[in-house]
């Protein structure tokens, strides 16, 4: 999978998206997805790294628990084979949910 590959899958799901976070003022109506990738857990053969393994944060934002647009999330990550782990916690300050689904993706090909 391609980082552009990566872009269309997230934005198929249906919302607002952004890598890492949307510019002051610029944050859509909820809800919304931001994606990431955190760090590596990159495949070692011969002391060298032999497959890159990028890990994948998308982070679903809700006024409420939205159960639909969750549903929408996985769908889509389990139509792309991915296999996730999902937490969700509340953000006070902002008054809102956060739902983190947490996978790996193999990026190959060019950047986007």
């Amino acid at each position: 999978m391609t980082e552009c590959d990566v872009v269309q899958m997230v934005k198929s799901m249906g919302f607002p998206t952004a890598y890492h976070h949307f510019g002051e003022g610029d944050e859509p109506e909820k809800p919304y997805i931001v994606y990431l990738y955190p760090g590596t857990n990159n495949f070692s053969a011969d002391g060298i790294v032999y497959q890159g393994v990028n890990q994948l944060d998308i982070e679903l934002y809700t006024e409420k628990k939205d159960l639909i647009a969750e549903k929408k999330v996985e769908a889509v990550l389990k139509k792309h084979g991915f296999y996730y782990e999902k937490t969700e916690t509340y953000l006070t300050s902002e008054k809102m949910y956060e739902v983190l689904y947490e996978t790996e993706v193999l990026i190959n090909g060019e950047q986007s």
